[in-house]
């Protein structure tokens, strides 16, 4: 499965217009829908925090406990490349618009009292590198 981000990198490095849904929910425009995404390097340091803490214990979110737009995450990857980017807004299938949510956001304090203090990347930071040193170079999985 693509990350998020790799799904939208060659439609807005091509500036191609970036289809997103629209908001069928009142006070909450289009493309506003947010998630709390985290970068993968922010997870193995939790991952690693963890195996070095084995007294710690539990059920833990790991996120940055922001919730970022789709629209500012995917203007994070038109700033990396520096490309303009242009957003198609197309209505969201019936089948999902009761079902559709519009905010997800960690609740990271459970992590912070069990001892883990290291900052998140924001998302324009991790979308940066993402882009920067792995998306946007020759290999892009290595």
């Amino acid at each position: 499965m693509k990350s998020v981000l790799a799904k939208f990198f060659s439609d807005v490095r091509a500036q191609e217009p970036i289809r997103l849904f629209k908001s069928h929910r009142e006070g909450i425009a289009d493309g506003a829908q947010s998630r709390d995404f985290v970068y993968v390097k922010d997870c193995t340091r939790v991952v690693t925090w963890l195996l070095q803490n084995p007294t710690v214990s539990g059920l833990f979110n790991v996120g940055t406990g922001k919730a970022t737009s789709f629209v500012d995450l995917i203007k994070a990857i038109a700033y990396s490349l520096e490309v303009p980017v242009e957003f198609d807004f197309i209505p969201m299938p019936d089948h999902l618009r009761e079902k559709y949510q519009y905010f997800t956001q960690a609740e990271m304090s459970k992590l912070r009292l069990a001892g883990y203090q290291e900052p998140f990347l924001r998302p324009d930071q991790g979308v940066y590198d993402y882009v920067v040193n792995y998306l946007h170079t020759d290999s892009p999985y290595r």
